[in-house]
């Protein structure tokens, strides 16, 4: 834990350098832990991810077009951005969602013994 609170305030502990710390954090990080990260812990959760970034970058069929994009870096840094707090969100949602099926599971248990 020491370790990883170093790690944390290495990049966050001062702008002075001018850097972009969200780059190095992630950089910093084990691949497992970015392999960990970088999937969603379910189904739902990547269709939700996959439809928002489409929706983001437009939708034309690839069998019919040739569709390049082009952005600035950036434009592509705030997108990057918004697709981390979708995924965030998306998690917390999926996490709260869970919970509350286990709430209802355990109040229909207790209400059946008794």
């Amino acid at each position: 834990m020491s370790n990883l609170s170093n790690r944390a305030s290495k990049f966050f502990g001062s702008e002075s350098e001018g850097g972009n710390f969200l780059l190095q954090y992630v950089q910093s990080m084990t691949p497992e832990t970015v392999a960990q990260l970088s999937k969603p812990s379910s189904n739902e959760v990547f269709k939700v991810m996959e439809r928002n970034i489409v929706e983001m970058l437009g939708a034309l069929p690839p069998q019919h077009f040739n569709v390049t994009v082009t952005t600035s870096r950036e434009n592509l840094g705030q997108l990057l951005a918004s697709a981390m707090m979708n995924g965030y969100f998306l998690r917390n949602a999926e996490q709260r969602m869970a919970f509350e099926k286990s709430l209802q599971l355990e109040e229909s248990g207790n209400s059946a013994d008794s």
